[in-house]
């Protein structure tokens, strides 16, 4: 199959932190093209149903959104695999024609479960597959696609120890991507955002950015609810709380500001905050990296997760950039603990240095754009 130079297709989707990384890898391919004269295109494939297409649209580096059915892979027993099989096949079937009738140069993956059909398919119509993990051990999606991937691109050097033998060769360490807007914030601008109007902001309370995600997370919104008071005596209190729980958190509490959702504004609000308490999702921690903030981190865990957000965590705890709370230690006490501890101006300058020095250096979005375009046309200028 020919395939046209100025055609890329990326893969992935179901969450934003599968959906923002590539976008990011969108921007800086986009701008890497035009700084070298190159006209090209973009294509999206991601989930048919649910936030992809919402997401992807919203960004002026990608050209067309194409849904495909996606069916998710289960580790555990459940008749939903019987049927999802038909959705993994009805997926592969639209990434072949989809791939065949754009002949891209290159497929990059950000991961998920979508993206394994695609993988799969340019595979088959030999276009090269770049797949990028963004977390400390590979998911299964990963791991599926490294079988179909010219390169495995990780963010950690360890990873590639948790690769198949056989795979390690092809593995690239190039950080986890971060969007463009995330190097260029103005902090009085998310103050503004923040606080504008708002007689309650306290200018002499260091600012704690409380982040559970899009849809929020419930552990962390109850520890902010059950403790506001004794929170609000010490800092501004910025919640986004998601949209889930949005109804039942307190509303008009002096010091607090409640947001379900904060999207565009989010790389000022962050450059903004002091202290970030937060799940350990890839994405939002090295959103919080490249902006040097100290964190106080409650990872996803238990029975219903892999353990990435657990390994993620620990990363960043080991280099002194978070305090990790995990388990039975993600309780109140704890919580006021490590809050105190941040409150230390010399311990959080020191976790605020350690957490900005794991993203010196190239930008990886910068990094993965250039291979992605010097595997369509030899190499960047």
């Amino acid at each position: 199959m020919k395939k046209s130079r100025n055609t890329f297709v990326f893969a992935g989707g179901g969450t934003g932190g599968h959906i923002y990384p590539g976008l990011a890898v969108a921007d800086e391919l986009r701008s890497l093209a035009s700084k070298n004269n190159q006209e090209i295109k973009i294509v999206w494939l991601g989930n048919s149903s649910g936030m992809d297409k919402n997401l992807v649209e919203k960004s002026a580096s990608v050209d067309e959104f194409v849904g495909i059915p996606s069916g998710k892979l289960r580790r555990y027993f459940s008749l939903k695999n019987f049927s999802d099989l038909f959705k993994i096949f009805a997926g592969l079937v639209k990434s072949f024609f989809t791939l065949l009738k754009l002949k891209p140069a290159v497929l990059f993956s950000k991961g998920g479960f979508v993206s394994v059909p695609p993988c799969l398919a340019a595979k088959l119509l030999r276009i090269p597959v770049f797949t990028h993990e963004c977390d400390f051990t590979p998911g299964l999606a990963t791991r599926l696609n490294s079988k179909f991937a010219s390169n495995i691109l990780v963010s950690y050097e360890e990873t590639k120890s948790y690769l198949a033998q056989d795979k390690r060769a092809k593995a690239i360490v190039t950080g986890n991507p971060v969007r463009p807007v995330f190097y260029n914030t103005n902090p009085e601008e998310g103050k503004k955002f923040l606080f504008s109007g708002r007689e309650d902001y306290n200018p002499e309370k260091p600012i704690l950015l409380v982040l559970g995600g899009s849809l929020g997370a419930h552990q962390i919104n109850e520890l902010v609810a059950q403790n506001l008071d004794w929170l609000c005596q010490r800092f501004n209190v910025v919640h986004q709380c998601g949209a889930k729980d949005a109804d039942i958190m307190p509303k008009n509490h002096p010091g607090y500001f409640l947001h379900p959702f904060i999207y565009k504004e989010m790389s000022d609000v962050i450059s903004a905050s002091d202290i970030v308490l937060s799940r350990a999702g890839a994405n939002s921690i090295w959103e919080c990296s490249v902006l040097g903030k100290p964190m106080v981190l409650i990872p996803l865990c238990g029975s219903g997760t892999r353990g990435d957000q657990v390994d993620n965590a620990h990363y960043f705890e080991e280099r002194g950039a978070a305090i990790v709370l995990l388990g039975e230690y993600a309780e109140e006490s704890y919580l006021k603990s490590a809050l105190e501890k941040m409150s230390d101006s010399a311990f959080r300058e020191s976790a605020a240095l350690a957490s900005k020095s794991l993203s010196d250096g190239k930008r990886p979005a910068e990094k993965i754009a250039e291979l992605v375009y010097e595997k369509a046309f030899g190499g960047a200028k």
